[in-house]
């Protein structure tokens, strides 16, 4: 990467922006999530299957040429679906790619551009009265100018739906069933406004049981299956609520790393022997034993973990009885069998090969 553009300090500021946000499991997950920076005609946007929080330790920014980019967009070219054909390559040291939303990015005009997967937002947005409570949250911000998209597919279809809706006055696009994107002229303007947004977002956690780990570890026993790496991710499993929410698929990631839905058993061998409809081949990566606990494939990711942790997140903070919109099955479709994903799941799988979660 070269020095300009390292040591100017609004990009210093964007990384340690994006760390803070990819370390923060409330706020983005795993390779969840993207930041850009738009500067001298480049829009600098983290890479595909990369981590935020891992912006400060590695190479993760793509410089793509916006110019270009936008003009695809506006004449249809079919290259703008993933932004590969615009990558300035000779500042693009690491050979990236770029990320599946940058035309979501190149899209808003704003210099500084930040989307998560906020656990608060994604609460709210698989509601059945989503754009209802977020407006009721947000009437008090007075900065912000917000619009609510309903549910499609991430990257080109997902730019597309936000600029029918969107003016240059917008700085906050909630996602139905997906997250939440903030803009701002800075990294601090966009940082101030999206922690003021996700408060306004917050709602408090329904409390569940704690798992009983050794009675569940004997479960597994002789399994192909393991603890969680982070035991939160059982809450799922220990309170009814949680669990009856969790039936399936709420949100893209989840789709992509843990596959449609969630497996539900009695036992360990039931669970394994259970192939979701729509599903990827082979055992599930997660299966939830009702009243006990969350196990995991041995060959599940750190990003499979992580996700496994969001749902119960995200579950544990929407009401019971509230009406829920899941992702339909055609749209679980087009997320499995999406280049663009497959790409990601791939890189996914070459980290894991060289690093294993944990468990707890």
């Amino acid at each position: 990467m070269s020095e300009p553009i390292v040591s100017d300090l609004e990009f210093r500021a964007l990384r340690a922006f994006s760390r803070a946000l990819g370390e923060d499991p409330l706020r983005t997950q795993a390779a969840g999530g993207n930041t850009s920076l738009k500067r001298d005609g480049l829009l600098w946007i983290k890479a595909s299957g990369a981590w935020l929080a891992h912006a400060e330790q590695r190479d993760i920014l793509v410089p793509v040429r916006l110019g270009a980019l936008l003009a695809a967009l506006a004449t249809n070219d079919p290259r703008a679906e993933t932004g590969v054909s615009f990558v300035e390559e000779a500042r693009n040291e690491a050979r990236l790619r770029p990320s599946i939303e940058t035309s979501v990015h190149a899209t808003l005009p704003q210099p500084v551009v930040a989307h998560i997967h906020c656990v608060e937002t994604i609460a709210l947005a698989v509601r059945a009265d989503g754009e209802a409570q977020v407006a009721k949250r947000l009437a008090a911000l007075a900065d912000v100018e917000w619009i609510y998209v309903p549910y499609c597919k991430p990257g080109l279809t997902l730019s597309k739906a936000i600029a029918e809706r969107s003016t240059p006055r917008i700085n906050v696009v909630v996602l139905a069933n997906h997250g939440l994107v903030v803009t701002g002229a800075s990294v601090a303007e966009t940082a101030d406004r999206l922690e003021r947004v996700c408060r306004a977002f917050a709602s408090p956690a329904r409390s569940s049981p704690p798992a009983d780990l050794p009675r569940l570890a004997l479960a597994l026993e002789g399994s192909d299956y393991r603890l969680p790496a982070d035991a939160a991710a059982h809450a799922v499993a220990l309170d009814p609520a949680n669990l009856a929410l969790a039936r399936g698929s709420l949100y893209p990631d989840h789709v992509i790393f843990l596959g449609p839905g969630i497996v539900v058993a009695p036992d360990i061998a039931a669970g394994a022997a259970t192939r979701p409809v729509g599903g990827r081949d082979g055992p599930p990566p997660m299966i939830v034993l009702p009243a006990l606990g969350v196990a995991m494939h041995r060959s599940a990711t750190s990003a499979a973990d992580a996700m496994a942790r969001c749902l119960a997140d995200v579950v544990a903070r929407i009401p019971v009885g509230a009406e829920i919109v899941r992702l339909t099955s055609a749209q679980e479709y087009e997320l499995t069998n999406w280049e663009a994903e497959k790409y990601r799941q791939a890189l996914d799988a070459k980290a894991a090969s060289h690093t294993k979660p944990t468990a707890l």
